[in-house]
Parts: structure tokens; C-alpha cells; sequence
């Protein structure tokens, strides 16, 4: 199946979330997930739900701070990112949209919570292997400056079946 045919099937919109990358000195803060969705996997930063009439840049400073206990102080939409999964049961609660902002200035030290495990990596030590199977897709060209869109389909392993990505320079 293609990203096109799986669009054309949907009955309900996306779910929208939100993510945090904090980027500096050529680090990247990634975060252990620690439970619920993507349990054990290394996720590219801190975010999660936009909350009923709350905006994503409310959304995003929210869940970076319940998450990490961190506090953007300023914030850029780097990329939205589309993420589809038609083999799982109920895949309308599985599809989102993930608005991805990056930081590079922050109140606060990361911390671990109930939820998330922070660590710093060098951008040339990301462990590709133990995260969600798009990330080693997007990942690289953000970190390189770009702005971008995508579409991932899943399969039912939950790697990648079929992508696109726009790159756009910042």
C-alpha cells in the first residue's frame, strides 16, 4: 500500500501532537520513553497531545515541561511530520500529526520524570537503531538546517512501508 491509497481511505483527521527538540553545541536531547506509546524507544526530544483549545506552541511548551522539566524560552517550527498506521486495531487513534519545533535556548536542566529519560548525544552518536524506524528519515536534515515535510506509512512490524519527505531550507 502507498501513503496516497491509505490517505484516500481516511474517514477522521489526524491527531495532533507536538515535539520539542533542544539543540545545542552539536548535541541533541533525546528522551527514553519510559511508558505508553513507544515504550523503550529513544524519541527525538519532548512532546505529546495538544489539549482541547490549547494551541501548539502552548502544547509544546507544556509537555516539554511536564516531560523534562525544561521551558522553551524560544521555539521554531522546523516540520510536520505525518504518521500513518493502517494495520493496527483502531489506527485512528494510532495516526498523528506530529508539529516538530526546535530550541536552542531554555530555562531549566533537563530532568527525568515518571514518563521520559533525558541524555545528550553528539549529533554524530544518535542511536538510530533503538528509535521509531522514521526517525534516521528526518532526523539528519533537520540537524543540517533543513525544514521539512513528511508522510510515513507503517507496516504492521511498524517499519517504515512507504515515505515522502519535501526538504526546504530554512
Amino acid at each position: 500500500m502507498t501513503i496516497e491509497q491509505y490517505k484516500q481511505s481516511l474517514t477522521s483527521s489526524l491527531k495532533q501532537r507536538t515535539l520539542c527538540l533542544l539543540i545545542k553545541d552539536g548535541k541533541i536531547l533525546l528522551a527514553k520513553k519510559k511508558r505508553g506509546f513507544g515504550e523503550g524507544k529513544w524519541l527525538a526530544g519532548a512532546g505529546g497531545k495538544v489539549e482541547e483549545s490549547e494551541t501548539l506552541e502552548n502544547a509544546v511548551t507544556r509537555e516539554t515541561i511536564e516531560e523534562i522539566n525544561v521551558i522553551p524560552n524560544n521555539f521554531v517550527r522546523i516540520a510536520t511530520l505525518n504518521f500513518y498506521f493502517p494495520y493496527v486495531d483502531k489506527p485512528e487513534k494510532w495516526n498523528q500529526q506530529v508539529c516538530v519545533f526546535v530550541s536552542d535556548d531554555w530555562s531549566g536542566e533537563p530532568k527525568e520524570s515518571d514518563e521520559i529519560s533525558p541524555q545528550w548525544f553528539d549529533f554524530d552518536k544518535i542511536p538510530f537503531d533503538l528509535m521509531w524506524s522514521d526517525a534516521h528519515y528526518w532526523l539528519p536534515d533537520i540537524l543540517k538546517g533543513s525544514k521539512l515535510n513528511a508522510d510515513f506509512l507503517f507496516k504492521p512490524n511498524l517499519e517504515i512501508e512507504d515515505h515522502k519527505i519535501k526538504t526546504f531550507l530554512k
